[in-house]
C-alpha cells in the first residue's frame, strides 16, 4: 500500500483546506488522518472505515473537519474548515487492517505528510 498525501498549504485562521490521500483503501481496512506539530507527538485527527464509512473524530476537530472517501478512486479526503493556529502541523494519512484506532503505532502504512500552516 502506497499512500500519497497532498493539499496542505498556508491559510489564514478561519480558512479551509482539503487534504487528499491517494492510494487509499482496501476491504476491511481503516484509514486515518494524523498530525504532528513541532516538538509534539503524532496525534489522531480522524478515521474512517473503508467498507462502511464509519467515522471517528478527535474532540479538537469535531464540527470543523470532515473525513470522507471515494472508493472508486481510492481517495481519502479531509475537509478542514474554520482552521485555527493550533491546527498547524504536518498531516499524514495512514491505513491499517481492521477497525479505527487513535494509536498511530497500530497503523501499518503511511503517506509522506503534507504541511498545514494556519496564520493567526
Amino acid at each position: 500500500v502506497q499512500l500519497q498525501a497532498s493539499g496542505g498549504g498556508l491559510v489564514q485562521a478561519g480558512g479551509s483546506l482539503r487534504l487528499d490521500c491517494a492510494g487509499a483503501g482496501r476491504t476491511n481496512y481503516a484509514m486515518g488522518w494524523f498530525r504532528q506539530a513541532p516538538g509534539k507527538q503524532r496525534e489522531f485527527v480522524s478515521g474512517i472505515t473503508w467498507n462502511w464509512g464509519t467515522t471517528v473524530y478527535a474532540d479538537s476537530v469535531k464540527g470543523r473537519f470532515t473525513i470522507s472517501r471515494d472508493k472508486s478512486k481510492r481517495m481519502l479526503y479531509l475537509q478542514t474548515n474554520n482552521l485555527k493556529a493550533e491546527d498547524t502541523a504536518v498531516y499524514y494519512c495512514a491505513s491499517r487492517s481492521g477497525d479505527i484506532t487513535p494509536n498511530p503505532s497500530e497503523y501499518n502504512f503511511w503517506g509522506q505528510g503534507t504541511q498545514v500552516t494556519v496564520s493567526s
